[in-house]
C-alpha cells in the first residue's frame, strides 16, 4: 500500500509541474526602486480606522452574507465625498462615465476597479475617477464588469476588452473616435489592466497611449516575497489573505484554478508571465509595506527589460490602492499629482522609465 500512495504523490508533483509550469522569476528580484522618503502623515491613521471599519463590516458572517456586506461597505467608500463631476450610467457596455466639468470628452480613460474581483463598482472608486477625469481633461468610462464568484474570471476579463473596444468608437455623447486613451485600474483590475494592454497589441486595436495601476496584482501564483514578508505590516490585504502564507504553493495553484478556471501561471491571471513587449507607457505606483509590492517591483523589471517604457513610483508605509482616500490622505493627493506629470510627460512624448524618485 506504501507503494501505491508514493506512486500518487509523485504522479500529483509531477502532474502540478507540467499543468502549472511556473518559471521562476526570483532574479527580478535583484532590481532597485527608489522609494519616496518621509513618514506617513497624521491623517494615515484614520485611514487605517476606515480599514478596520471594513473589516468589522463583515466580521461574523459567512459566505455570501459576508460578501454581501463587504460589497456594501466598498460602495460607501464614496458616500460624503465633495465631487463635482457628473456620473452618468451606461448600460451596454455597462458601467458609468465620469465627466468632470469641461473636459474634452474625446479624452477618455477607460477604468478598471478592484476588489479581488469579487467586490467593488464603479460607485465605490467614484474618489479615483473622479480626479482622473479631472487630471487628465478626459471623460471616464468606469467598467461595471462581471464579479466573482457569481460569474468566472474569464466573464470580467472578457467585459473588459469588450468595453475598451468600444471606448474607442464611444463617448458619453454617442458614437466618436477617441482622441487620447488611457487605461488604468487598482489592485485586480491593475491586474486587468496590464492583461488587457497585452491583449490590444496581440489583437490588433488601437493601444492606449498611455496606462496607470495601483497597487496591482500581477502574479497569482503567490511566488513574490513581499506576499508573505509584507502580511504584518498590510493591514488590508495582511488580514485578508496573510492566512495563505500557511498554505503549500501547489495546493494553492489547485484552488486557485478550480475557481478562477484559469491557470494561475497564465499571462490572463498572471500579467507579469506574459509577453511585455511593445506595451505603451505604463505608471505603476504600490507601497513599500504592502503585499503586493514585489508584484509590481518585478512586472516593471521585465517589463524594462523587455523594451517597455514601464516606471514603477512607490510610497512609504501606505496602505493598498491609498488613492481611494484622496479626501483624507495628503499622499493620495501626491500620487494624482505624479499621475498627472506623467501624462503630461507621455503627450510631450517624453516619457521614458525614471531611474530615480523625486
Amino acid at each position: 500500500m506504501l507503494w501505491i500512495l508514493l506512486a500518487i504523490v509523485a504522479l500529483i508533483i509531477v502532474v502540478t509541474l507540467v499543468l502549472f509550469r511556473v518559471e521562476d522569476l526570483s532574479h527580478l528580484d535583484s532590481h532597485e526602486h527608489p522609494v519616496r522618503e518621509g513618514p506617513p502623515s497624521d491623517a494615515h491613521q484614520e485611514v487605517l480606522g476606515r480599514i478596520r471599519e471594513l473589516g468589522q463590516s463583515s466580521r461574523g458572517l459567512r459566505g455570501k452574507a459576508r460578501l454581501t456586506a463587504l460589497r456594501k461597505h466598498m460602495d460607501g467608500l464614496s458616500d460624503g465625498l465633495s465631487l463635482d463631476s457628473e456620473f452618468r450610467a451606461n448600460d451596454s457596455p455597462r458601467g458609468e462615465w465620469v465627466i468632470a466639468p469641461g473636459v474634452d470628452t474625446r479624452r477618455r480613460v477607460f477604468y478598471i476597479h478592484g476588489g479581488a474581483w469579487a467586490a467593488g463598482s464603479p460607485r465605490s472608486h467614484r474618489g479615483i475617477t473622479d480626479r482622473f477625469s479631472h487630471l487628465a481633461n478626459a471623460a471616464v468610462f468606469a467598467v461595471d464588469y462581471r464579479l466573482m464568484p457569481e460569474n468566472r474570471y474569464m466573464d470580467g476579463v472578457r467585459d473588459c476588452r469588450k468595453a475598451y473596444a468600444w471606448l474607442l468608437k464611444h463617448g458619453p455623447d454617442g458614437p466618436g473616435e477617441a482622441s487620447f486613451v488611457v487605461v488604468a485600474g487598482d489592485s485586480a483590475g491593475g491586474s486587468h489592466t496590464l492583461g488587457l494592454l497585452a491583449w490590444i497589441r496581440d489583437n490588433g486595436l488601437r493601444q492606449a497611449d498611455a496606462a496607470v495601476a495601483l497597487s496591482p496584482s500581477t502574479d497569482l501564483t503567490l511566488t513574490a516575497p513581499s506576499n508573505r514578508e509584507n502580511i504584518r505590516t498590510d493591514p488590508l490585504l495582511g488580514p485578508a489573505f496573510g492566512g495563505l502564507s500557511k498554505i503549500p504553493l501547489p495546493v494553492i495553484w489547485w484552488a486557485t484554478l478550480a475557481a478562477f478556471r484559469v491557470s494561475p501561471a497564465s499571462a490572463v491571471a498572471s500579467p507579469v508571465r506574459g509577453d511585455l513587449r511593445n506595451l505603451p507607457p505604463t505608471l505603476i505606483h504600490a507601497s513599500d509595506t504592502e503585499m503586493l509590492l514585489d508584484n509590481a517591483r518585478r512586472y516593471t523589471a521585465k517589463a524594462q527589460a523587455e523594451g517597455s517604457p514601464v516606471e514603477l513610483h512607490t510610497w512609504a508605509g501606505m496602505v493598498h490602492v491609498w488613492h481611494i482616500f484622496v479626501s483624507l490622505l495628503p499622499e493620495a493627493e501626491e500620487a494624482f499629482e505624479d499621475i498627472k506629470e506623467f501624462l503630461h510627460r507621455v503627450e510631450s512624448g517624453s516619457a521614458q522609465p525614471q531611474t530615480t524618485q523625486t
